[in-house]
């Protein structure tokens, strides 16, 4: 788990403009922990929420959304419909950014200039 956090955030590092800075959202989810290894690329700087604060995520609202709109009172018959299921949903909410800046603003993350 560690592991894969610390390449995840090699990959987010890889992909910020030259110049920009990455602020990462974090939970307490297990996954999230990178470990006793300190390596954390210098143009991300992680953001960890409180725990037991679900609220404070944004992408929680993300995940609730899509649950309510395109996941839900279904019966799947394989783990390949799920999967199937899920992406279609994903790939449907990622060709709407502004959706997406509609569930995951908050006003106290608002960079002003």
């Amino acid at each position: 788990k560690q592991q894969t956090m610390s390449l995840h955030l090699a990959e987010i590092s890889g992909q910020v403009a030259p110049g920009a800075h990455a602020v990462v959202v974090m939970d307490g989810a297990g996954w999230h922990q990178r470990g006793p290894d300190p390596k954390l690329p210098a143009n991300v700087t992680p953001l960890l929420l409180p725990p037991y604060a679900p609220e404070l995520n944004p992408v929680e609202n993300i995940w609730a959304f899509l649950r309510s709109n395109k996941l839900s009172n279904r019966v799947f018959d394989s783990d390949d419909t799920i999967v199937d299921a899920c992406c279609g949903a994903w790939n449907w909410l990622a060709d709407q950014p502004e959706r997406i800046t509609s569930i995951a603003s908050r006003a106290y993350a608002q960079v002003r200039f």
